[in-house]
């Protein structure tokens, strides 16, 4: 083992002691529902902190918040961190943890749910003019895509997201058409966002461990779309439907989705924008999804 092996294990292990002590104290326990795994190792939070790239004027959305290890160095960093955390129990404890900041405020609530954009605006705005903020989280893995997806459908002000995140999924947010990690989500992320992996996590820095390798990843969101679309909420259902089912053909997944009237509906619009029938979602670029999207907008 290297010495900087060595100077890592020691960390990590200095870290989980504070956390199992924390925890102890606190008589509090990951709850395996909403997939608490706390980070560990602070050289993975100086990774995020970096790719977040903050300063004193700036607004973060942290979402699940856990024991505050990210949060703390957030507060250090940036004007205002609104954080929202499902677990009242760990808002309780929280409020203990981050006493010492006054620029953090933590929110129970479900972030599938709760409407961010608002809460944000209303803890950070000062003049009623919209207010660009980033997003940072250590996202429980069991909710990642969805919240990701919520993140990109809604045209909401943030600017920079940093999220650390299973490796499969960051692989999916980052693939090119044609393969199997390629879907809904690597679409809408290219649809909104510039997306970039800064590291690979390993699980022995996570306590509890997880199964799984994570990875941080950077999405940058590009304010103007690559494409036209004439209608966001068509175009992001156009891709949902075509790989609820990957094995169907574009002409049997749309058809049963409830965006056309009819099977006859589907086949006028992909011969319109020029694609097969049979076809199916995973061999379709971005540009061919927003022909798509916009052919059933005219029959909105």
């Amino acid at each position: 083992m290297t010495m900087a092996e060595k100077s890592q294990k020691k960390s990590q292990a200095k870290s989980q002691g504070k956390t199992k002590q924390l925890m102890a104290a606190s008589d509090f326990h990951a709850k395996k529902k909403w997939g608490q795994n706390f980070l560990l190792e602070p050289k993975f939070v100086e990774k995020i902190i970096d790719a977040a790239d903050l300063d004193k004027e700036q607004i973060v959305l942290e979402i699940g918040p856990g024991l505050g290890a990210l949060t703390r160095q957030l507060a250090e960093q940036a004007k205002k961190v609104v954080a929202v955390e499902i677990d009242g129990e760990l808002v309780t404890l929280l409020q203990d943890i981050l006493a010492p900041y006054d620029n953090v405020t933590v929110h129970h609530g479900d972030a599938m749910k709760v409407d961010l954009e608002q809460l944000v605006q209303s803890e950070a705005a000062e003049d009623g003019s919209p207010v660009y903020f980033s997003v940072v989280a250590n996202l429980p893995y069991y909710i990642t895509t969805p919240i990701v997806m919520r993140l990109l459908e809604q045209n909401w002000h943030w600017q920079k997201m940093v999220l650390m995140v299973q490796k499969e999924v960051a692989e999916r947010m980052v693939a090119p058409p044609g393969g199997k990690d390629y879907g809904a989500l690597s679409l809408g992320v290219q649809y909104r966002a510039k997306a970039s992996i800064v590291t690979i996590v390993p699980p022995t820095v996570f306590y509890p461990r997880p199964q799984v390798d994570s990875a941080v990843v950077l999405l940058e969101n590009r304010l103007e779309p690559p494409v036209a679309v004439d209608n966001e909420k068509i175009f992001f259902g156009v891709i949902k439907a075509a790989f609820a089912q990957r094995r169907k053909t574009l002409l049997n997944a749309l058809g049963n989705s409830g965006i056309a009237e009819d099977k006859e509906q589907v086949q006028q619009v992909l011969e319109d924008c020029g694609i097969s029938c049979q076809r199916r979602g995973e061999t379709l670029s971005l540009e061919e999804f927003a022909a798509i999207a916009n052919g059933f907008t005219s029959f909105a």
